[in-house]
């Protein structure tokens, strides 16, 4: 297997018939076409190859579908960007005789299996890392988070372990996962599916009045789930649609209740990033034809799991900072001044409110004025009914990016002084680090991580994730673009379409827009074809003005347009004006930039997390 992102890899050529010969053009890439040598693999017209590149002729190795089908161009550009779905035969077997050794011997571990558990997740997941049990106990809660128990079945060094820390996270297109672990670890042994006993790390919270932190244990378990819920399910339940199944009711009511303290005591610092972030959900057919899409926001059910998930990484973070025990935190470090006041001249340009800033004297003054810039957006954007996602990104950009690191350097987007990923360990590698740092250090039969592996290993996980984000954003991109050009096609070439800007760059804007299929468009819309007036950038990069009028086309701002054109396989998606006008220059292939979704573009960011799809990336 190559190394995941090496330039030397294999890659996905697009096939097409010159004359005699065959060619491939790189299907992802901005490059030439190239002769395709014909052997064993032969690819035909309108047909994606995974090639083995060479100086002068590709050899096609692998026939990955056509380049006019969603789910075999996702494929392809998983397979390009050099992930394997697949796991070699021994780290299967390795996993295989895991299993068996634990099911023989289970080792020294609590029995929970009567305690009311119920899992949380998206309707389409199948690796359940985390479950819940809670309950009251007196003016307080007691609440219980099990994490599956990776660690005894990965052991550090194993081949699985080498492999699992190359891979370092799972990644999720529309349609395929790519795991970090074998299927039989992350779709079952380790999945906390209901009504089977599972191996979990237990972390058992005693939370008092005003949702503090009294007491946490942690030790291993046996835990059963009792009932397998979906975030639309449980928000059915809390507004009163549905009954909650009746042995996990009162369970149910009491995590409930103590997420909730756990938000007041947060609202009452004022701490932490108020941002407004969403993912799409694509859906597609029995026949594997993509049918929709939806963008998938933030719901009590999803900030109850997220919540106590954080309060679960924080007491693992403070414990193994007080005892030494070196582990990888998720840091997102305090922001620079300088970007916090250019954030701040940002938004008063959109005419957003913001506040004083004075003479922001160091990094801590900066994030406490970001916090503060953060909910002020929220509040504006509510108001105007428009404009919350590409404002908050404005706040964003102007933070450091979350990391992984050998050292407690704080996470500023969540107020924390201590915080490490470990609710995860099926789909991150950081998380198993932190299991067996946690177990090392309350003697459950783990041994202490290597200090030097662990800072290794926080660069490569960094690393990895970053990569991780761009297959999923760029398959997003393409499974949009797909449903766009089907759209269109049902109803016509000339639908307008209301969006509203999400990113700004000099040669023009960002536009996000619905549809009758999906409620994620995107796509680029040139300055050279907005009418009535020539459109240049503002000194902060916040909007283009029109040189004669004035007008401002700039983030969060309302606007109609039409598509000019689609690169479907490229996820690209060029734009023009809405305004009726009696003849349309249509545009050309490749007319868009690529959007470069982070700092000068205004693309989707984030101040830390990784989410399996289902949550924040904190």
């Amino acid at each position: 297997m190559p190394e995941p992102f090496d330039d030397s890899r294999p890659r996905a050529l697009a096939v097409s018939r010159r004359g005699k010969f065959w060619v491939g053009e790189p299907l992802f890439d901005r490059a030439p076409q190239i002769a395709l040598a014909r052997g064993r693999v032969q690819v035909g017209e309108g047909g994606i190859a995974l090639c083995r590149m060479g100086a002068r002729s590709a050899q096609p190795i692998v026939d990955l579908g056509r380049a006019d089908r969603p789910r075999d161009v996702v494929e392809a550009l998983v397979a390009d960007r050099g992930l394997r779905a697949t796991f070699r035969d021994r780290h299967e077997q390795e996993a295989t005789r895991a299993i068996e050794r634990l099911q023989r011997d289970p080792g020294d571990r609590r029995d929970l299996t009567s305690e009311p558990t119920f899992t949380v997740d998206p309707a389409a997941a199948r690796d359940f890392d985390d479950a819940v049990s809670a309950r009251r106990e007196g003016d307080g809660f007691r609440l219980w988070i099990h994490i599956a128990d990776v660690a005894a079945h990965v052991k550090p060094e194993s081949g699985l372990d080498r492999e699992a820390l190359a891979r370092a996270n799972s990644t999720y297109a529309p349609g395929l996962v790519v795991p970090m672990l074998p299927q039989s670890l992350s779709g079952d042994a380790c999945s906390l599916r209901p009504g089977v006993e599972r191996l979990a790390v237990t972390t058992e919270i005693v939370l008092g009045p005003g949702g503090r932190a009294t007491s946490a244990s942690f030790y291993r378990s046996l835990i059963r789930s009792d009932v397998r819920l979906d975030y639309d399910h449980l928000d059915r339940i809390f507004a009163g649609a549905e009954r909650a199944p009746e042995h996990v009711a009162d369970a149910i009511e009491a995590a409930r209740a103590a997420a909730a303290s756990l938000a007041d005591a947060a609202a009452a610092t004022g701490a932490g990033l108020t941002v407004t972030s969403s993912e799409p959900e694509f859906v597609f057919a029995e026949d594997g034809t993509l049918d929709r899409s939806r963008r998938l926001v933030q719901t009590e059910s999803h900030r109850l799991i997220e919540r106590l998930m954080i309060l679960t990484n924080e007491q693992v973070a403070q414990l193994l900072e007080r005892k030494g025990v070196p582990t990888l935190y998720r840091v997102h470090e305090q922001p620079d001044p300088q970007r916090i006041r250019f954030m701040i001249e940002q938004l008063a340009s959109l005419d957003v409110p913001t506040p004083e800033i004075g003479e922001l004297a160091g990094p801590t003054e900066a994030g406490k004025v970001a916090a503060e810039a953060s909910a002020l957006v929220a509040a504006e954007a509510e108001r105007r009914g428009h404009g919350a996602s590409a404002l908050s990104s404005l706040v964003l950009r102007a933070m450091r990016p979350a990391r992984y690191s050998e050292r407690n350097l704080g996470h500023a987007g969540l107020a924390s002084l201590a915080y490490a990923h470990f609710t995860s360990p099926i789909r991150r590698y950081p998380d198993l680090i932190a299991h067996r740092a946690l177990l090392s250090a309350v003697d459950a039969g783990e041994e202490r991580p290597n200090p030097d592996e662990v800072a290794g290993a926080a660069l490569h996980c960094s690393d990895r994730e970053r990569d991780s984000m761009k297959v999923e954003r760029a398959a997003d991109d393409v499974c949009a673009a797909f449903l766009l050009e089907r759209e269109l096609y049902e109803e016509g070439q000339e639908k307008v379409f209301a969006g509203e800007v999400s990113g700004v760059i000099p040669p023009g804007v960002f536009v996000t827009f619905e549809g009758s299929r999906s409620d994620v468009y995107e796509g680029f819309f040139p300055a050279r074809r907005m009418p009535g007036d020539r459109y240049e950038i503002n000194d902060v990069e916040s909007a283009l003005i029109g040189v004669r009028t004035g007008k401002r086309v700039g983030y969060g701002d309302p606007i109609e347009i039409r598509v000019d054109s689609i690169e479907a396989p490229r996820g690209r998606v060029d734009l023009s004006s809405g305004e009726k006008r009696e003849e349309r220059g249509r545009g050309t292939r490749g007319g868009a930039p690529s959007r470069g979704r982070g700092s000068g573009s205004g693309g989707r960011g984030g101040s830390g997390g990784g989410a399996k799809r289902k949550g924040s990336r904190r």
